[in-house]
């Protein structure tokens, strides 16, 4: 699963900063105020990456994907790459812990057909 969900954490740290560079256009908000808030949304997105199989990793990306769809308010394009990020994470979560239990049952069956009187 950590692979899986680290991967759309880094595409999405991107699409948050190149909506960044978009939302500077917009004559209302500060310089300051876009890359405060586009910075730590990147910052989350590789502290993430790190989180994501302890517990409340995944309720924090879901967290995340909440506010990159939000984003949409400021930057239009965000609705749609919000929820395209929010159904790349749910099958991030939900393929990448299929493969885990796969991959125990892979290790479990290993382990019982090798000899352990070696």
């Amino acid at each position: 699963m950590r692979t899986l969900c680290s991967s759309t954490l880094i595409g999405e740290l991107f699409v948050i900063g190149f909506a960044g560079l978009v939302a500077m256009k917009d004559p209302d908000l500060s310089m300051s105020t876009v890359w405060t808030v586009s910075g730590i949304a990147m910052f989350l997105c590789v502290l993430l990456c790190g989180l994501v199989t302890r517990p409340g990793g995944v309720a924090l990306g879901w967290a995340l994907q909440i506010a990159l769809i939000a984003s949409g308010f400021i930057v239009p394009t965000m609705f749609f790459l919000g929820v395209v990020f929010a159904a790349l994470w749910w099958a991030s979560v939900h393929f990448g812990r299929k493969v885990d239990e796969a991959k125990a049952r892979f290790a479990e069956q290993a382990g019982e057909s090798s000899p352990s009187g070696a």
